[in-house]
């Protein structure tokens, strides 16, 4: 696949223009993907200057641009601190984290991550990982996977595909996105179906990778990275992240608790640059669809 149509970045002008980037300075893209914002973020550094980006997909990895001023890295972005730890980086300048799903992954049925086409019920972004959405639709209690679709996909009918999970896979061993649909097509209304099966393939997708729970580990490890004045922008996709990131730029907590001092002053440790998220435009949204629910949030380490 040609490396242009690997990822279309998403809010490419406005990601950049947001970081404030430094000829000489030091930054991290966390999700290098096909490389488009990495490739703009670097075509602005000196020969000083450095970015390191970060895919736990050997295909991204394999793909990786070669220039002096960049150096990829194999690894979830929620070790950010201990990789930077051992290429002797103490602090950072700005942060990117682009947390959409590649072209490639949905487009690939060997992946798994699309109801389009048949193909393994897989979803790894790390394809070394031990846990797949198979496993998980085969093994998980009933319970837990309907807290899954209920929490992560948002369904309100994610006891009936729970239940329904579980009895036809009390027959045969549920592999293929085809024999998943099977099983909970009669429970999606045909009104919203696309959408009711995003939901579903996004809920067993953040549990397969762990997505939260890594996003959480990565906005720490980026407070404790950024120098005074550094900059750090999210790109969020639905309202999970969105929640996470917003919550932590705003108060430094996920939470959202709001912690003040003696004198009623915000004690978050980030500056909102944004009162509200960037969003694309209709031009964008037009060249790019899968950019529709991009949200882009930026904040400043005070």
């Amino acid at each position: 696949m040609p490396e242009d149509v690997y990822h279309i970045p998403a809010l490419l002008p406005q990601t950049i223009e947001a970081l404030d980037i430094r000829p000489d300075g030091t930054y991290i893209d966390v999700t290098y993907g096909g490389g488009g914002h990495s490739r703009a973020i670097v075509s602005r550094l000196s020969p000083e200057g450095h970015l390191y980006g970060f895919d736990q997909d050997m295909d991204a990895v394999s793909r990786a641009m070669t220039d002096s001023r960049f150096t990829i890295v194999h690894s979830n972005f929620r070790f950010i601190v201990n990789f930077m730890r051992y290429y002797k980086v103490d602090s950072v300048d700005g942060i990117l984290a682009d947390l959409g799903v590649s072209f490639h992954h949905f487009d690939d049925p060997e992946r798994g991550f699309s109801f389009r086409w048949d193909g393994p019920l897989d979803m790894r972004m790390n394809r070394s990982s031990r846990l797949t959405a198979a496993q998980m639709v085969n093994t998980y209690p009933e319970e837990r996977l309907a807290d899954i679709f209920y929490l992560l996909g948002e369904l309100k009918n994610a006891r009936r595909l729970a239940a329904a999970i579980v009895k036809a896979r009390s027959t045969s061993s549920i592999d293929t996105i085809e024999q998943l649909l099977a099983v909970v097509n009669p429970l999606i209304d045909p009104a919203r179906h696309k959408k009711e099966l995003a939901k579903l393939f996004q809920a067993l997708r953040i549990e397969v990778n762990h997505e939260l729970d890594a996003l959480e580990d990565l906005l720490q490890g980026a407070l404790r990275l950024l120098r005074p004045g550094g900059r750090i922008a999210v790109i969020t996709y639905h309202s999970l992240e969105d929640r996470l990131v917003k919550n932590f730029f705003r108060t430094g907590n996920f939470e959202g608790r709001e912690n003040k001092d003696f004198f009623g002053r915000s004690l978050s440790p980030f500056k909102l640059l944004t009162s509200k998220p960037i969003v694309p435009d209709e031009e964008e949204i037009e060249r790019n669809p899968r950019s529709r629910s991009a949200k882009l949030r930026v904040a400043m380490k005070l």
